[in-house]
């Protein structure tokens, strides 16, 4: 091969994405502003505000002669580069392998990548779009098709799929394309070695058994690991769109099990993977069966007038609601509310949100909303795609194009086990909650027969987020403070949605923020915030033990007499696949 073909062939690389990648976002930016041709030019598109809206036109002829200098410039340093330089590259793991600075096209291909998708950012952001949802829509779909445009994601434009393939004698060829196939197979791409985890064998291996079951949920009461106990239980509700065991995982990393060497006795709502039987099931189908059939039946078993309770993620909304429920009916017999990255107030979502719009939600009630099933393939599909580059893009290239076998993570292996949800279920949950922000407003909801009001919900609370949280922003989880009627204290955790949760006090990793002020800002709570290094797990441990009721020898059996031990944890009903 000349000197001139591979030179050639990426300036056609680079100029096939740069028109791609214009003529895409443009597009996009003209959806999403209702602007028409008519319409260029001469005023603001249809929903721009006066003096936010720039000329396409102008504004397009800017960043293309801006592109072109970069690349110019691009092109003359590769030009002058010395034989056999290797050059450095930081800021991007996808292109740090010394094989892509080894070779002077490869070098050049990742920083041309750099340049275009630098490119697909900036006219995104100048698109005559207004700040909002959809300018936010905008940006996220633009750094999709930038991500996936990577020159890491192609045989042909990947130095380091030739590299194994010659080290191998193409045996990683084999093995990706045999990958690929059984990937096929399961309808997802894996992130790790699945053969390494069973659950009930060395995942959600905390001692118990089911203590009660309905058609939605399995009770689950676990052994006790101290000689004395705290005198109330502690219910924990799971969210109902992944399995519990996030939550008990290892022993070494299980959120339960350190519960229970706190000396708690735990009891855990193990959710049903719903099926076509269960497709019909609605919103206060789930608070009546789930929550707060669980909180009836925790004061059964042990004796007890009041309890604690916790809930993580939706298990948190789902558990404030259902508490709300239980105000409105009289009820007021649990003494503390632990939330783990759960929002009450959805006026800020997140990314998560942009999938969200009327038009999405009313597809979904015309569809499933009266029953029938929202996949797990889905949800699982767009959670990925929040972070596509560490959950999508990584395991093609690496199981793919390498012919990698991914490593065993009991925490990836735990989200590859999806759930369904019911469609009358999503479809409330979306329209009221993400769409239309009702929960937050007292008495705005109708639940369970009654009107559910937020700031009855007034006993002592603990609100923990995660600051890098992509499905649960810290400071919308932080408005439930201005929301729930009792004192809340709030902690905030490094890292994100999950690994920020499960962050063992054993390991001491991390670090999380404290402060006694009871302002319900959140900017002005971090801003005169002390970090903590480690783990935020002894913080509310601490808490939790004040809120005990004081200390009793641990309870001999599991079980009562009216509600007999069935099954060992982790129960049958968390084995049941999608």
């Amino acid at each position: 091969m000349s000197n001139d073909d591979p030179m050639q062939a990426m300036q056609t690389w680079v100029q096939a994405g740069q028109n791609m990648f214009q003529s895409f976002v443009q597009a996009v930016a003209a959806q999403q502003s209702g602007m028409t041709k008519e319409a260029e030019g001469t005023a603001p598109p249809a929903g721009v505000l006066p003096g936010t809206w720039m000329p396409e036109a102008s504004a397009a002829a800017e960043l293309q002669r801006e592109w072109l200098e970069r690349h110019a410039e691009l092109w003359k340093s590769m030009l002058g580069r010395k034989a056999g330089e290797s050059v450095p590259f930081s800021g991007d793991k996808r292109f740090e392998h010394s094989a892509w600075g080894e070779s002077p096209v490869f070098d050049y291909l990742r920083q041309a990548y750099a340049v275009n998708a630098d490119y697909v950012r900036r006219v995104a952001e100048s698109a005559p779009v207004p700040e909002g949802k959809a300018k936010e829509r905008l940006r996220f779909v633009a750094r999709q098709i930038a991500d996936a445009m990577a020159p890491s994601n192609f045989a042909a434009t990947n130095p380091e799929f030739i590299q194994a393939a010659l080290a191998t004698n193409g045996e990683s060829i084999r093995k990706g394309l045999q990958n690929l196939i059984a990937d096929m197979e399961k309808g997802r791409i894996s992130m790790t070695d699945e053969s390494a985890f069973e659950v009930g064998r060395n995942l959600a291996v905390t001692p118990g058994a089911v203590v009660f079951e309905n058609e939605l949920i399995q009770l689950i009461q676990y052994s006790p690991l101290t000689e004395q106990v705290a005198k109330r239980p502690l219910l924990m509700v799971p969210p109902c769109i992944n399995k519990f065991y996030i939550m008990d995982l290892q022993p070494e990393n299980s959120l339960v099990r350190y519960a229970v060497s706190q000396g708690n006795t735990v009891f855990l709502v193990s959710w049903r993977n719903p099926k076509a039987d269960l497709a019909h099931l609605t919103w206060d189908d789930y608070l009546e069966k789930g929550p707060l059939t669980a909180l009836r039946v925790t004061r059964e078993i042990t004796g007890e007038e009041t309890i604690n309770a916790l809930g993580f993620c939706v298990g948190g909304t789902m558990l404030s609601s259902a508490l709300a429920v239980a105000r409105a009916r009289g009820d007021d017999k649990v003494a503390s509310l632990t939330l783990l990255t759960t929002l009450l107030d959805f006026s800020d979502t997140g990314e998560i949100g942009l999938f969200v719009d009327e038009a999405s939600v009313a597809a979904r009630e015309a569809t499933i909303g009266k029953g029938g099933l929202l996949r797990a393939q889905e949800l699982a599909s767009t959670f990925s795609a929040l972070r596509a580059n560490d959950l999508i893009w990584q395991y093609v290239v690496g199981n793919y194009l390498k012919g990698n076998t991914p490593a065993a993570f009991d925490l990836l292996f735990w989200n590859a086990d999806s759930t369904n949800l019911p469609g009358p279920f999503a479809a409330w949950y979306l329209r009221h909650l993400y769409l239309e922000n009702e929960l937050r407003v007292p008495g705005k909801l109708d639940m369970c027969g009654v009107k559910a009001d937020l700031s009855r919900v007034d006993m002592p609370a603990f609100v923990y987020c995660s600051r890098e949280d992509h499905i649960v922003p810290w400071k919308s989880g932080f408005l439930s403070r201005g929301i729930l009627g009792g004192d809340a204290t709030f902690v905030l955790g490094a890292s994100g949605h999950i690994a920020g949760v499960i962050n063992p006090a054993a390991k001491n990793k991390r670090s999380h923020w404290v402060n006694e002020s009871r302002t319900t800002n959140p900017e002005e709570w971090f801003d005169t915030a002390q970090e903590v290094k480690g783990s935020w797990w002894p913080v509310w441990a601490n808490w939790l033990a004040g809120h005990s009721g004081g200390q009793v020898p641990a309870r001999g059996r599991l079980g009562s007499d009216t509600h007999p031990a069935g099954e060992p944890a982790p129960g049958r009903y968390v084995k049941e696949q999608a």
